[in-house]
């Protein structure tokens, strides 16, 4: 099948997904991404093989992750964030990319390029995927979202920083100083964000925002791929581009058109998991090496090992360091949320594939764990937060938490 037959497949994926998720919700709350990427899989080479990856099909999947990890960007809001409480989340994930390499290390025999690509895998939260979770368990409001916010940015945007330094291919210290350059430039354009606009340019937003010209989505548009050409200009990971982006535009349109800018984000959202991230999962799946984990062997044993290590190598530092007001129910809950992850696995696992540093069994032990960690933590996590709510009854109820 064409480009064409596989990317009618993939819409027509994305289209069952969120069917399925609704119809099994009366039962259990799944997120919509396992469906994703189980449908992904099951059109793709090792189940059915109707769709295959190919070069259109994988830079609209690249855009789609970059588009995720955009809109995890937009959503960071530091100054709810800063403080004890981000210093807490940066020592956490600090101590995560320590213990990660250590196990790294020790799984691989210490082969070290082999061991930066795993332990750097196993630090990362899937900030873009646990948040809409959050959202619609009314649990992103307040204390616990602040919270969770914070350790599930630096856990993003941490491993972002880790690849840039130690997957770039250049010494770290070369890889530091042009990643200072990168920061130099992203904090000129936060200081030119900042800065008042001039009266024209709120009216152009407001005036275009329900016309064809849209000004303030192109402008958006604009400003994420102006980042992701300025981190591949410097040879750095796209993602920290896009992240950046997703920071600069909360600024811009926060300065500029704070009136607008929730309708903004809703129609970049639209286009974003309407069409580009839901299109990224379901490549996921289909790439997806499923016929080398069902081999058997060292790979199937590896799933499970790598699973528990989501949650002793991310969500034990978390713990350990969590603010100390929240209460020991809240803490096991973002312990958890803070392990989720994917995005990213399947980012850095593919990198260390491409340059034949790991096997890939070994990717797909680590990606399988990682849907496992999608598809389980969350739900494990929502329990959590729904005790904490029949302990404290004046929290807010919400749906999803009234449904368990």
């Amino acid at each position: 099948m064409g480009q064409a037959g596989t990317l009618i497949l993939i819409m027509a994926a994305a289209v069952l997904a969120p069917l399925l998720a609704h119809g099994v919700g009366r039962w259990i709350r799944i997120p919509v991404v396992i469906f994703e990427i189980v449908l992904g899989i099951l059109i793709g080479p090792d189940v059915l093989d109707w769709a295959h990856g190919g070069e259109v099909i994988d830079v609209l999947s690249d855009l789609g992750l970059s588009m995720l990890i955009f809109l995890a960007g937009y959503e960071i809001q530091f100054a709810a964030i800063r403080g004890d409480t981000l210093r807490r989340s940066v020592w956490a994930w600090v101590a995560s990319l320590a213990l990660g390499l250590g196990v790294a290390l020790a799984l691989t025999g210490v082969d070290w390029a082999r061991a930066v690509i795993i332990g750097t895998a196993l630090t990362s939260t899937a900030l873009g995927t646990v948040l809409p979770i959050l959202r619609d368990s009314a649990d992103l409001e307040g204390r616990f979202g602040t919270v969770m916010m914070a350790f599930g940015a630096v856990g993003e945007f941490g491993p972002i920083i880790a690849m840039a330094v130690l997957l770039s291919g250049r010494r770290p210290g070369a890889a530091t100083v042009v990643l200072a350059v990168f920061a130099a430039i992203t904090a000129g354009a936060v200081f030119l964000a900042l800065r008042p606009r001039r009266p024209w340019f709120s009216r152009i937003i407001r005036s275009t925002l329900h016309t064809s010209a849209q000004f303030a989505v192109r402008f958006v548009m604009l400003l994420l791929v102006a980042m992701l050409a300025l981190s591949q200009v410097l040879g750095l990971d796209v993602l920290l581009g896009a992240f950046a982006a997703g920071l600069l535009t909360r600024l811009v349109l926060q300065s500029s058109a704070p009136e607008s800018s929730e309708e903004i984000l809703t129609r970049v959202e639209a286009m974003g998991f309407g069409f580009l991230v839901p299109l990224f999962f379901i490549v996921t799946g289909i790439e997806f090496d499923l016929a080398s984990l069902l081999d058997g062997g060292r790979a199937l044993l590896l799933l499970p090992v790598f699973l528990v290590l989501f949650v002793v190598v991310r969500g034990l530092p978390t713990y350990v360091l969590a603010p100390r007001d929240l209460s020991p129910l809240s803490r096991r809950a973002l312990t958890i949320y803070s392990s989720t992850c994917l995005p990213l696995v399947v980012a850095i696992t593919a990198i260390g594939v491409d340059d034949g540093v790991v096997k890939k069994s070994e990717a797909a032990a680590l990606v399988g764990a990682a849907m496992i960690s999608v598809l389980v933590f969350p739900l494990l996590a929502l329990r959590l937060r729904a005790r904490e709510r029949d302990i404290t009854p004046h929290l807010p109820q919400s749906p999803a938490t009234e449904a368990w």
